[in-house]
């Protein structure tokens, strides 16, 4: 008998998230049955997205929403034997029994040197909305400017990487000097940060002069106001989310820019990494083969203890992360 925790979400959010909506509890898991496996949780991830999905599709009581990289420790279905590595998507759990339907193994010629942790980082998830966005959504083209906001949070290093590798011109939005010089550093062309300059207007027009061809959205709100404003006529922009508004207690209505919309002839679109469900194989090839390369680098924020998974979710929401946030059991 495998003792498990598990931390469940047992009141909806109301704004911000608060220590007193978490709950962590404690169980007996019986032995695996033919065709199941054990997993024991080795990183686990905490993203922007929870905050809104735990709204759509969480009932309170339930364990949080996540994935994570877990080790097979008992296994009774010979897909996933024991000692190898999956990410999982059962959430905030330290272990779980699973028929492996929710399972995916690390690929086999996983490099040793690259730590399995990137699985929910930018060889994972985040990595794969990058690359689709940028890709497959904004299909941007050598010489065009990419605007990038959160840029320094775990999806938005990726998409800046990815527009460089394609020979874009990237400027990054992010909320601390540390993180403006880490964009630098992956070599954003432009980087600013949005708390201190004196007008966000001004500072996307000087980081940019001649418009932004494309934009990839992760926070919504007054930034969205102004870079449409910026952007090129037959513009693209990817919304992968809005941060600034998953704790408004009410959707955000209008006015929209309706007319700037017509008359630049902007395309936007939103999506999710989970529409090219069957590419993620190849995907991931393409970043692990960035990776290896040197043109695709990461960083990660670590909170060590599964005791501390709110903590660093909570953390993670008020931008304290450069880069990945994980937590280590």
């Amino acid at each position: 008998m495998v003792q498990a925790k598990s931390w469940v979400m047992v009141k909806h959010f109301d704004g911000f998230p608060k220590n007193s909506d978490f709950q962590l509890k404690v169980e007996e898991l019986p032995e695996p049955k033919n065709g199941e496996v054990l997993i024991e949780a080795v990183f686990l991830s905490v993203d922007p997205y929870m905050r809104p999905f735990s709204k759509l599709y969480m009932k309170e009581g339930d364990v949080m929403i996540g994935t994570q990289v877990a080790k097979v420790i008992q296994s009774k279905n010979s897909a996933f034997p024991v000692g190898s590595h999956v990410v999982s998507s059962c959430g905030w759990k330290t272990h779980a029994i699973s028929d492996g339907k929710d399972l995916t193994l690390l690929m086999a010629d996983w490099p040793k040197n690259v730590p399995m942790s990137l699985a929910v980082g930018a060889i994972g998830m985040p990595g794969l909305t990058a690359l689709y966005g940028v890709e497959a959504v904004l299909k941007v083209q050598k010489g065009e400017t990419l605007l990038v906001n959160a840029a320094a949070g775990a999806v938005g290093t990726v998409v800046g990487q990815i527009g460089k590798i394609h020979g874009c011109k990237v400027v990054g939005s992010a909320g601390s000097d540390a993180k403006v010089a880490y964009l630098k550093e992956l070599g954003f062309d432009e980087a600013f940060n949005y708390k201190t300059v004196p007008s966000l207007e001004e500072a996307l027009k000087k980081a940019a002069p001649e418009g932004y061809d494309c934009f990839f959205e992760n926070v919504g709100g007054q930034f969205s106001t102004f870079a449409l404003q910026q952007m090129k006529e037959f513009g693209r922009i990817a919304v992968c989310g809005g941060i600034s508004t998953y704790h408004d207690s009410a959707f955000q209505t209008g006015p929209y820019p309706l007319t700037t919309i017509n008359w630049k002839q902007v395309k936007i679109e939103g999506f999710m990494q989970s529409r090219w469900q069957s590419d993620h194989p190849q995907g991931l090839k393409k970043l692990m083969g960035w990776y290896k390369e040197g043109k695709l680098k990461s960083r990660e924020h670590v909170t060590k203890g599964f005791e501390n998974m709110p903590a660093a979710f909570m953390g993670m929401l008020q931008g304290e992360n450069i880069g990945k946030a994980i937590v280590t059991v």
